[in-house]
């Protein structure tokens, strides 16, 4: 019995035909009135006598008017017959995205002991990567390869959640370098986290870092990186730039990440 529920791939599917007519029309519609044919034919990877016979037949169905040599536009039927294909198209595409892709959705941990494949495992974050626990934890999941300790392994079939706080971000701005106020280098010791991050976002910052002879773990601190590192449970020291400051304490508010901005000059 056909399940009712099962993508159906649209007509624009069906043959090679209906996909290359289909390219054709598109091809048409961008590159319209002045059309090259040998252009469309490269483009979808046909030759240019395959071109020239779709042409025809687009014209022949009141898809396509031809205007003048090498000068075509595409019709309103035409441009109804490509909305509708297109709109088929994509309703597949959300189905198999949904309903396929998403039923064998697959991530990478680190094993912590060797496991085969078809093995159920906790997760477990450690450092801010994801970690297979043969002996279990607060969620698990599946192993679809099989990894020696301390290798990646795919992991699928997720249940629970993983376990762990999230990361705390320290933000220290430093002035821009035409600014005649400075940051002490000694202040990074005194405040970056025992087993956390150091981030710096600017030139400014990376400088004041080499200042403090401390090595950063994030070299380019976008803001993206800084609030990645802290949602994996983190705690990151952010050195920045203080032109970068704005957009780095707003990413941080949205992920409602727990983070204070300090003054160098309480130090």
């Amino acid at each position: 019995m056909t399940d009712p529920d099962r993508a159906t791939p649209p007509e624009v599917l069906d043959s090679k035909r209906d996909a290359t007519r289909y390219q054709v029309l598109v091809e048409i519609a961008a590159r319209q009135p002045a059309v090259s044919q040998t252009e469309i034919a490269d483009a979808i990877g046909v030759t240019s006598q395959a071109v020239s016979d779709y042409v025809r037949d687009l014209v022949e169905h009141g898809y396509v008017e031809k205007e003048g040599r090498g000068r075509y536009a595409v019709t309103k039927e035409g441009v109804d017959w490509l909305i509708s294909r297109t709109d088929s198209l994509e309703a597949y595409l959300d189905r198999v995205s949904s309903d396929v892709l998403g039923s064998v959705d697959v991530d990478a941990a680190i094993a912590m002991a060797d496991v085969s494949e078809g093995s159920d495992v906790g997760l477990v974050m450690r450092s801010g990567v994801l970690h297979a626990n043969p002996a279990g934890g607060t969620a698990t999941a599946v192993t679809v390869t099989a990894a020696s300790a301390g290798q990646a392994v795919g992991v699928a079939d997720f249940e629970g959640v993983v376990d762990y706080d999230t990361g705390y971000v320290t933000v220290l701005p430093v002035p821009a370098v035409t600014d005649a106020a400075s940051v002490d280098p000694e202040i990074l010791p005194e405040i970056r986290p025992s087993e956390g991050l150091l981030a710096v976002a600017g030139t400014e910052a990376y400088a004041l870092a080499t200042q403090a002879d401390a090595r950063p773990d994030i070299r380019f601190g976008t803001a993206d990186a800084v609030a990645e590192a802290a949602v994996r449970g983190l705690d990151v020291l952010l050195v920045v730039t203080a032109d970068q400051l704005p957009q780095h304490t707003a990413r941080l508010r949205d992920e409602s990440i727990p983070h204070e901005v300090i003054d160098a000059g309480d130090f």
